[in-house]
């Protein structure tokens, strides 16, 4: 069975994102298989994988706004700022509904945050997951993140209440540290208790195939594969002609007048089949990655 492609994986908790990887990798028989983003154990929901060359283009998913749901319990902290942490900080934070979505608004738009210490972000060559697991803290800079959409959308209230949101953000943004952060802003601190992705970019969740299903039938992999052209269905795409889908399979660089476009753009040949991702760069135009 070859097969090749993106295909959309609906996370079970308790795997982690390599988990997935490498049991796809047995179910396709290959080993050129990634992820457009990690997701944690504890999290589920939408996993992007890239299979055959398509693991060459997943950088262009990976960088699409994500949207999660989300439940995080005020007046408790853990050392993970999640629940799979140990808890390090208890405080009752009974505020009310209204209290929660003030604060909430004020995250929307770019604001600068710190990665937890469990993350696989570096600091001087070594990943933060690896220096917490030896029970290291170090200073880590904030980084300028963007959230889109952020919506309060339940809410169980109490000493330690309960808030469910559902978060459109930027790549690269910690929902963790962002509930961590809701606490604080409420006067106390918080973590996450539970976490589904649910969009990166235009690519739903509801369209991904459960891994289980995935693990029972691996004979339904081929059809559950999208093309190159789908799995980009957020790049701006442009048809060309026979002749110049030709130089283009051969990586040439065109003038703007040939291929008028801007940034990454996928071409496509006459039947929609992806031949590469092109972008300007100062006056011409040349490929970013050629998949004919």
């Amino acid at each position: 069975m070859t097969v090749e492609g993106f295909l959309l994986v609906d996370k079970p908790g308790g795997w982690t994102s390599h988990d997935v990887v490498a049991k796809t990798r047995g179910l396709a028989r290959t080993r050129k298989i990634g992820h457009a983003g990690t997701l944690d154990p504890m999290a589920t929901g939408l996993l992007v994988l890239g299979v055959g060359r398509a693991t060459r283009l997943l950088r262009f998913v990976q960088h699409l706004p994500k949207e999660y749901v989300a439940r995080a319990q005020l007046g408790v902290a853990t050392d993970t700022l999640d629940a799979d942490g140990s808890e390090v900080e208890r405080a009752p934070l009974p505020v009310e509904r209204d209290e929660v979505a003030a604060a909430m608004a004020t995250f929307v738009g770019p604001i600068e945050q710190v990665p937890p210490m469990v993350s696989a972000i570096k600091i001087d060559g070594q990943k933060l997951y690896e220096l917490a697991r030896r029970g290291e803290e170090v200073e880590r800079p904030a980084r300028s993140v963007h959230i889109h959409e952020l919506e309060l959308t339940g809410f169980d209230p109490g000493d330690y209440p309960v808030a469910e949101f559902r978060v459109v953000c930027s790549s690269g943004t910690y929902v963790r540290t962002l509930a961590d952060d809701i606490g604080r802003a409420l006067g106390g601190r918080a973590h996450l208790v539970g976490l589904r992705r649910t969009r990166i970019g235009s690519l739903d969740v509801d369209d991904a195939c459960p891994l289980d299903e995935l693990i029972d039938d691996p004979d339904q992999l081929p059809g559950r594969m999208l093309s190159f052209s789908q799995g980009l269905a957020d790049l701006s795409h442009i048809s060309v002609d026979d002749e110049l889908a030709g130089r283009i399979g051969h990586g040439s660089v065109l003038s703007l007048q040939e291929l008028p476009i801007e940034g990454p753009t996928a071409v496509v040949d006459g039947d929609g089949s992806l031949l590469a991702i092109y972008a300007r760069h100062g006056s011409g135009v040349k490929p970013e990655v050629v998949v004919a």
